[in-house]
């Protein structure tokens, strides 16, 4: 399975470069989102820019990064979400669990302005 990762100060970064999150790679994911959803990460970036499509399995392992990171009440990003992820999400009535930003470096502005705010 290809993806990186990549951290800017306490913030993470996952790029999955796959077209498919399903029950082939979801596993691996889930593993990799127990190892990176740590206390000391402020916020987890999800880009799904080259995902084309997704089943239960993967919404599984989103579910599982949200479930990690909201133990240490930081935010899951998903970034640039097709239109049938997100559906699977309006339909599967999750779709208010996960923030959502076209780009990574619009998700960063969104945290930045977040981090404004408070």
């Amino acid at each position: 399975m290809r993806f990186s990762i990549e951290h800017q100060d306490a913030i993470t970064i996952f790029t999955l470069k796959e077209e498919v999150l399903d029950a082939q790679n979801a596993p691996e994911i889930k593993a990799e989102f127990l190892i990176l959803c740590q206390p000391d990460v402020e916020a987890l970036i999800i880009d799904l820019s080259n995902v084309k499509q997704s089943d239960s399995a993967g919404l599984g392992a989103l579910l599982l990064a949200h479930r990690q990171m909201n133990e240490h009440e930081a935010p899951v990003i998903l970034v640039g979400a097709s239109d049938r992820i997100m559906s699977l999400l309006r339909i599967s009535q999750l779709d208010w669990l996960f923030e959502h930003a076209p780009t990574v470096e619009g998700a960063l502005s969104m945290l930045e302005d977040d981090a404004g705010d408070a």
